[in-house]
């Protein structure tokens, strides 16, 4: 089943699944499918990517932020990635990605994906920076207004020292694409 069949199965599923809450996980079961692999017979290094989106699509459905972006014309939107392979996911094996928002600082929020095999053992990590943009008023969104809109009244965590590192780096990576 290609990406966009376990999308759908993801949105088909996601009231049954409940309401997604600051510091609750998103966790989607998959197997590795031979439309997944590489050469080497293990899950190709873009399907984590979007494996990933659709974790973090699943949030964002579940949350009540796709509708509150919708009706503010906002868009979330990617700012970053770093990933780690750890183990292989080969081909047949079922897997679980575990999503999560980790923390956030103004309009950059953190969040992670970890990629488990049966047993527990991580396979992979990505960990992300993305934001709420808003179009109309040309500037990404506080994270704090975007959790107060969707009724929580939460004080995140300070990051983590690979957090800070991670997003150090994602700022000097961002600089260097855009020519400074």
């Amino acid at each position: 089943m290609y990406v966009w069949g376990r999308f759908a199965r993801m949105a088909l599923t996601t009231k049954s699944r409940g309401r997604y809450r600051f510091g609750d996980e998103s966790r989607l079961s998959f197997r590795c499918l031979p439309s997944d692999i590489d050469t080497n017979l293990h899950l190709n290094n873009a399907r984590y990517m979007m494996l990933a989106d659709v974790g973090r699509i699943d949030i964002f459905l579940r949350a009540g932020l796709l509708d509150l972006a919708r009706k503010n014309r906002w868009a979330p939107m990617m700012g970053g990635l770093q990933s780690v392979y750890v183990r292989e996911i080969r081909l047949w094996k079922k897997f679980d990605v575990v999503s999560t928002i980790e923390t956030w600082e103004d309009t950059q929020v953190i969040g992670r994906h970890r990629f488990v095999l049966d047993g527990g053992t991580t396979a992979a990590l990505v960990m992300t920076t993305a934001g709420i943009y808003d179009s109309a008023n040309r500037r990404f969104v506080p994270i704090d207004d975007i959790v107060a809109a969707l009724g929580g009244h939460i004080v995140p965590r300070a990051p983590t020292e690979e957090e800070r590192i991670f997003m150090a780096s994602h700022a000097g990576l961002r600089r260097l694409a855009k020519g400074g």
